[in-house]
């Protein structure tokens, strides 16, 4: 089987992190990203790697729109010198940021800094990578169960995840052309250092969303992992435009 190639933003840590080791545990190399922690970075590559996969981190800044063109000529690069290729299988929108504020607190710095990182960066990455995504490929945009149940503190953040889950009907209409499926997984509650940890450091918010979950468990990242590798296998070729929540049913 030809080798399938998946460039993950955001590999260092939490969901990328899973994300990336059960690529390539089915089988996908990847080509990760890096915003400041390099070292946590090629641990990943050698956890790929120790899979059986090849990987390459590359530093990205999402929050830098006008370095987008720059870090795709480094894609392009990793591509024909660590791959032989010119192009790649899947992209995977998962760099973010969480910012936990009452809406009535919640300052313009924060609701840009959002809007930065978890819309514009997606659209206008995926812009100036498209020349890069092969026909017939798959793009994963991140989006999260708060976009559909609500919890204090996250109006701004919920909102640019809504405006992705639009953006990838849209993307999905205009690139179906080119057989590329777009679609967005909306992971729940997960125990890693989003907002501060807050779901896996604090016991009285962990026990208080487990009991919203019909599993009686907030979400680990093997279980946003193992839904990502599943949703970039051929069994999901007929999906298109789709939102995915993976959350045990938090909040139904």
């Amino acid at each position: 089987m030809p080798e399938k190639i998946a460039l993950l933003t955001g590999a260092s840590r939490g969901l990328g992190r899973s994300i990336a080791t059960h690529l390539a545990r089915s089988g996908v190399s990847v080509i990760g990203t890096y915003r400041s922690q390099k070292d946590a970075a090629e641990a990943v590559a050698a956890e790929i790697r120790a899979s059986g996969a090849r990987a390459v981190m590359l530093p990205f800044d999402a929050a830098d729109t006008a370095g987008f063109g720059g870090f795709a000529d480094r894609v392009s690069a990793a591509l024909r010198d660590e791959f032989g290729r010119e192009n790649f299988d899947f992209l995977i929108n998962n760099a973010g940021l969480g910012i936990n504020a009452p809406f009535a607190e919640t300052t313009e710095d924060q609701f840009d800094e959002l809007v930065q990182i978890q819309l514009k960066a997606p659209f206008f990455l995926t812009q100036k990578l498209l020349p890069l995504i092969a026909d017939g490929g798959r793009i994963l945009n991140m989006s999260s169960g708060l976009a559909r149940f609500t919890l204090p503190g996250f109006a701004a953040y919920a909102s640019t995840k809504g405006a992705i889950e639009v953006l990838t009907r849209y993307m999905a209409k205009e690139l179906g052309p080119r057989q590329i499926r777009v679609n967005v997984v909306a992971p729940g509650a997960i125990a890693t250092d989003f907002a501060g940890g807050r779901v896996r450091d604090n016991a009285a918010v962990n026990d208080a969303i487990a009991a919203s979950i019909p599993l009686g468990r907030v979400g680990l990242p093997d279980d946003v992992g193992a839904a990502v590798a599943a949703m970039l296998s051929d069994g999901f070729s007929w999906v298109n435009g789709t939102r995915i929540e993976v959350s045990g049913g938090q909040n139904i």
